[in-house]
């Protein structure tokens, strides 16, 4: 078995140039690959199960039990017009479609797939996940401005105002994990939990981490339930996701910041909004659950097999996500705010505090 994909090229084709540059598309194009597959799968999934849980079937004429329903709305996108409002301003609006998915697909750059997988090896790889992701603000207050429609532009200037705010908390949940764990590298973080389920962040992290995790674990344990539900939380709003849906608020702003685009480009927000969903879903894992390992020390926990683990993890955060959405009702935006600056703020600074406490004074 390879060590890793560049061990694999080098083996495939030997050293020399050819295998250097084909090792950088490989690692630039492989996300690209996952978030299309995934993008088909996910619209799908939401499809049927907004149609379970309200007692409707959902498609199913296109193909067998609508499964092709995905690939029909694609090439429905891909034969419409692409129309440019008059009064627009062009740069603007014809840019911020592609601001906005590559914010999206940079943060691909550092998740780590598996052990013999992640694009980026840099050590402050969570560090870079939170900077990229302002990208995407940016190209969606293009979008609302570009627009020149009193709806877009509500529509992302909610939505920079949200994403702004719930940067901290979720910045502050991070924060308790990478206290524990020593570091911003995401490979690492996932290879300090190997050995099973009792090794995972959420339970407080590895016995041998920083010669505390085995005694002190159980008082870490509570604190980083608190981070992962502050984390989720965020996540949600970051995303533009029920409860959290205002900069999109259908009933009320049309669909806000994209109400103008059409074709390619309106599909060009729909892909970067999944892409955000497994992104937001896979840093989760990897803080928490353990990334591309195995939950039993031992059961399928081949170097490949990581890839599995790693993305049928994240896609079940994005189920949840899904779940959510037609589930719950949309918040207002003082509730909004209020949650954010009020609640989960306070709480997340407090387990900062406690997370910080416990690994200075009481691990040494």
């Amino acid at each position: 078995m390879f060590q890793d994909l560049n061990s694999f090229i080098v083996d495939l084709i030997g050293k020399g140039d050819l295998a250097d540059i084909l090792a950088v598309v490989v690692y630039a194009a492989l996300p690209l690959v996952v978030i299309l597959g995934y993008a088909l799968v996910a619209i799908l999934a939401e499809m049927k199960l907004s149609a379970w849980l309200q007692d409707r079937l959902g498609p199913m004429r296109t193909g067998p039990w609508g499964i092709l329903q995905p690939l029909a709305d694609i090439l429905k996108l891909l034969q419409k017009e692409d129309t440019t409002p008059t009064d627009a301003d062009k740069k603007l609006f014809n840019v911020a479609p592609f601001i906005v998915f590559i914010g999206s697909y940079l943060a691909f750059a550092a998740l780590p797939f598996a052990s013999i997988y992640a694009g980026a090896r840099i050590n402050t790889g969570i560090f870079y996940l939170i900077a990229v992701s302002g990208i995407v603000v940016v190209g969606i207050l293009m979008a609302g401005w570009g627009s020149n429609n009193k709806y877009a532009l509500l529509g992302s200037m909610r939505s920079v105002a949200q994403i702004i705010s719930y940067e901290i908390p979720a910045g502050l949940a991070i924060l308790s994990v990478v206290m524990i764990a020593g570091t911003m590298d995401m490979q690492t973080m996932c290879k300090l939990q190997q050995g099973g389920i009792q090794n995972w962040f959420i339970f407080g992290g590895p016995k041998s981490l920083a010669g505390f995790g085995g005694n002190y674990a159980w008082l870490l344990t509570p604190f980083m339930l608190v981070s992962f539900i502050l984390y989720i939380v965020a996540s949600l709003a970051e995303t533009n996701r029920v409860p959290f849906d205002i900069p999109e608020a259908e009933s009320e702003l049309v669909a806000g910041y994209h109400t103008e685009y059409s074709a390619m480009k309106f599909a060009l927000f729909f892909l970067a909004e999944y892409a955000n969903m497994f992104a937001v879903s896979a840093i989760a894992s990897v803080l928490f659950f353990g990334g591309w390992n195995s939950p039993f020390p031992g059961f399928l926990d081949a170097p490949w097999l990581g890839v599995i683990w790693f993305i049928g993890k994240a896609v079940t955060f994005v189920l949840i996500q899904i779940w959510i959405r037609w589930t719950l009702p949309r918040l207002r935006v003082d509730q909004l705010m209020h949650i954010c600056w009020k609640v989960m703020i306070p709480f997340g600074m407090a387990t900062v505090l406690v997370v910080g406490t416990i690994v200075t004074f009481l691990a040494h």
